[in-house]
């Protein structure tokens, strides 16, 4: 009966703030005139013209250079904006959780070690009013990632305005997530001072068990009328490279040993995941040709000899020494905390990095780690057109101010619970200030 009154409960307060509803689907055509377009390959382009033609970018350039446009649709004048393709956030777990207390709504993780054949898109929820609440910082789209063993499943790719699962698909399961097993382990709870570190005994037993993991499951793909197995089943892209390889691995000696695991199977599409000190090996990671999804900016020192601001500068490390970065915001309060992503690369700026080659670091680096970067990451002819305008500069908290945002063409409402809330509040204390 408990369970009951918190459903109902939780069904009258998403019903009092419903989701937006989802932009018309369909073909459009417009035209964005006379603002900043930060492409996101590195150009900016002044007093830019930005022509879509059924949601395809089919011309960009300067408008003082050619003001011929051969489209039907609106035009916007955003003269004093600035234009962005849309903010990707990888790893993530947007609309696997609404409510942290409540069992029910938490789809981000099932019972198991190896979960391969787990497929997080089908308990996306796309009417999430966390995944609403991306929008209006220009977070468009997501890789939607389950959590939870060795092998945590296979994730999706989604974009951020849609009915439904089926409507949201940019690329299905795309990827299989792992878990690297730790060599040292935290002793201790997180609130005893003296907490530290101890050597896993049992590293060795897990890493072996991940190997013949996949050693059965390369197998299985060889054998010719193999009895099935859904976990071996979904391994077979794995070994052809089209479905990544993304490993969670932190340490040196970890991301190494990861990186053995990659030649060993021959791996061709392998992505590390949070590499807290990857700029330790950074010549290994580019002679693997292996990219990082750097763990959070905001986050603090691991250990007591850390650099205090590591975490700051560590993407800023990786491009210099030529790996291929992007952020990633996995951790404590993650989903709510995704709305951040141009935040995060704001920080990296304050380390050296110019603003736009921070900008890739949330477009079109990730779109390049998920392959989608054909049709999404920067504002360049021929690719969708999922971008956003921003009175200010979207990479600081006080200019991210958007006033449209497009994904495949569609105009999208940029309206959200916060919004309303907002608007709420701000009523009533300008009614009380007329008093």
């Amino acid at each position: 009966m408990k369970n009951l009154y918190t459903t109902i409960l939780i069904l009258l307060v998403s019903f009092s703030f419903a989701q937006q509803k989802p932009a018309t689907a369909g073909p459009t055509s417009f035209i964005l005139l006379g603002g900043t377009a930060h492409v996101g390959n590195g150009e900016v382009i002044e007093n830019s013209l930005i022509q879509v033609e059924n949601g395809i970018i089919t011309k960009i350039t300067s408008a003082n250079e050619e003001q011929e446009t051969s489209t039907s649709g609106q035009v916007y004048d955003i003269r004093g904006q600035h234009v962005y393709p849309g903010i990707i956030a990888p790893n993530s777990t947007l609309g696997l959780v609404e409510v942290d207390a409540v069992r029910a709504t938490d789809d981000v993780n099932e019972i198991g070690s190896f979960l391969p054949h787990i497929r997080s898109i089908i308990a996306y929820d796309a009417e999430s009013r966390i995944v609403e609440s991306m929008r209006p910082s220009g977070v468009l789209m997501a890789q939607i990632t389950p959590r939870g063993g060795r092998i945590t499943g296979t994730s999706s790719v989604v974009q951020l305005d849609a009915w439904n699962w089926e409507d949201a698909l940019v690329k299905e399961d795309d990827a299989i997530h792992i878990n690297w097993p730790d060599r040292f382990v935290k002793k201790g709870a997180w609130y005893d001072p003296k907490v530290g570190y101890k050597q896993n005994e049992k590293y060795k037993e897990q890493v072996q068990e991940l190997e013949e993991f996949f050693a059965q499951a390369k197998a299985y793909q060889q054998a010719d009328e193999p009895k099935l197995n859904l976990a071996y089943q979904a391994m077979g892209e794995v070994f052809t490279g089209d479905k990544a390889v993304f490993v969670s691995a932190d340490s040196p000696k970890d991301i190494l040993d990861a990186l053995e695991f990659k030649r060993r199977f021959n791996l061709s599409n392998f992505v590390i995941v949070g590499g807290r000190y990857a700029h330790q090996v950074t010549k290994e990671l580019k002679a693997a040709n292996v990219a990082v999804l750097a763990n959070r900016v905001h986050s603090t020192p691991e250990a007591d000899d850390d650099d205090y601001d590591l975490s700051y500068k560590l993407p800023k490390l990786l491009h210099e020494a030529g790996v291929l970065v992007a952020l990633e915001n996995s951790g404590q309060m993650e989903r709510m905390n995704s709305r951040n992503f141009p935040f995060y690369a704001g920080q990296v700026v304050a380390e050296g990095l110019s603003k736009e080659e921070a900008l890739q670091l949330i477009t079109l680096n990730p779109a390049k780690i998920l392959g989608i970067d054909h049709q999404y990451g920067s504002l360049e002819e021929g690719k969708l057109a999922t971008l956003f305008v921003s009175a200010g500069d979207a990479l600081d908290m006080q200019g991210n101010r958007l006033s449209l945002a497009f994904i495949d063409g569609r105009k999208i409402s940029l309206e959200s619970h916060h919004t309303q809330l907002y608007k709420k509040y701000k009523e009533k204390y300008e009614e009380e200030s007329e008093e």
